[in-house]
């Protein structure tokens, strides 16, 4: 089987790379022409055009889509349509929301063209180890990219399965990096914590480690946290300023949709939107109220 893969960042790049490993042919399209010589130069194919993508792929093709999340998806989508024909497979691997999941479906099964939504996770390590894939789509289509999912995971019988119809992937991976924002948020505050307790002159460093092995918190999220404060456990290059890329905002949205109560992953959001507050007018709002009602003092910036 040869699988084209369009978007060739990080994770479109793994997953070609990964895919090749294991004998897949690949034909990969970017229109950044620079990841398209480096995919060339990691032995995938480089296709020049879309068009040219999928004439390098045999019926029924399988033409998987790493880009972001967003109008990028559609404009490919749209770009794609003309070149592929019924019973051709797409599959969105990135992070679309799940009903823009839906939508997307719908327009290609007009088409005749099979829709799966793959919730993908791994980051930069899926390449080597593994990626971590939340399947959505038709049991028929599912069935046929199974060797494309044995290859991509940790192991063929582990670290991906088929969870439900297409949209539920996606809705899968929304939940799973809604997890993962409480889980990193938790990690933050308890080593600001240790940090903050000057007088026992805690090495973050050796705690992290000792925590690593038998301690009920250990997880892979830890071993990077100790990755990191080994290469710097003043984090003084690093501005305290923390992205988010929308997983964890339409989760929250569904809970309150659903009436769930989930404030652990609701305030681990907000704490990365407060990250952002360079400018402090709320808290600065705070402290003249302060002084208003109550006379208290008021610091002032340093000029």
């Amino acid at each position: 089987m040869r699988v084209g893969v369009v978007g060739l960042g990080r994770m479109g790049l793994g997953i070609a790379r990964r895919l090749a490993r294991a004998g897949f042919g690949v034909t990969g399209f970017d229109p950044d022409g620079n990841k398209v010589q480096e995919a060339a130069r990691q032995g995938v194919r480089a296709a020049d055009s879309l068009a040219e993508l999928a004439g390098e792929l045999a019926p029924p093709r399988v033409v998987w889509v790493m880009v972001p999340a967003g109008p990028a998806v559609d404009e490919v989508l749209e770009g794609l349509l003309p070149h592929l024909g019924a019973g051709d497979v797409v599959v969105d691997g990135g992070n679309s929301h799940y009903r823009d999941t839906l939508r997307r479906a719908q327009r290609l099964k007009a088409h005749g063209i099979r829709f799966v939504d793959v919730g993908t996770s791994g980051g930069v390590w899926g390449a080597g180890d593994g990626y971590c894939l939340m399947v959505g789509g038709d049991a028929e289509a599912v069935k046929h990219l199974r060797p494309v999912f044995e290859a991509l995971a940790p192991a063929p019988d582990r670290g991906w399965g088929h969870v439900g119809p297409v949209g539920a992937g996606h809705f899968v991976k929304m939940v799973h990096n809604a997890v993962e924002y409480g889980l990193m948020q938790a990690y933050a505050e308890g080593f600001s914590l240790l940090r903050r307790k000057r007088e026992f002159q805690l090495d973050v460093r050796q705690v992290a480690q000792i925590w690593r092995h038998g301690s009920v918190i250990r997880s892979w999220l830890l071993d990077l946290v100790a990755r990191a404060l080994e290469q710097d456990p003043e984090l003084s290059e690093v501005a305290p300023y923390v992205e988010d890329s929308g997983e964890g905002r339409w989760a929250v949205t569904e809970a309150l949709e659903l009436e769930l109560s989930a404030p652990v992953l609701t305030l681990s959001l907000l704490q990365r939107l407060r990250s952002r507050d360079v400018d402090g007018y709320g808290d600065r709002l705070l402290a003249v109220l302060r002084q208003q009602f109550g006379g208290h003092p008021v610091r002032r910036r340093s000029p």
